[in-house]
């Protein structure tokens, strides 16, 4: 796999921005919702992505040869761990969905059918 360049991820973080536009326009909410669920689905979704990416960040730094072994990195490195658990928590955000789109549409999660 090649590596993703800040381009490519200039690109996720504008999508990110035009969503929230979109959503700002108040579109239908059923809409909206099949918008937001891929963000906050519970394996893949933005949560626990970031979690890992600041976890594995804090990895590469802190097991690079020539970073400089001070105590300023160690805090660094353990704000970034930190900050990689708060993110990876928020991972049950989908659950939140899961109520909403029963409430919009009847539909309980897993199944097509209403509750």
């Amino acid at each position: 796999m090649s590596a993703p360049t800040p381009d490519d991820l200039r690109i996720v973080t504008e999508t990110l921005s035009r969503l929230t536009e979109y959503l700002r326009d108040a579109p239908e909410p059923g809409e909206a919702l099949a918008l937001v669920e891929p963000l906050l689905d519970e394996y893949t979704g933005v949560p626990v992505q970031l979690g890992d990416t600041l976890r594995v960040f804090a990895r590469a730094v802190l097991d690079h040869p020539g970073t400089p072994r001070t105590p300023d990195l160690h805090v660094l490195v353990a704000e970034l761990r930190t900050a990689a658990w708060e993110q990876t928590d928020q991972h049950t955000l989908h659950y939140t969905l899961d109520d909403l789109r029963f409430l919009l549409t009847g539909v309980s999660p897993g199944t097509s059918e209403g509750r």
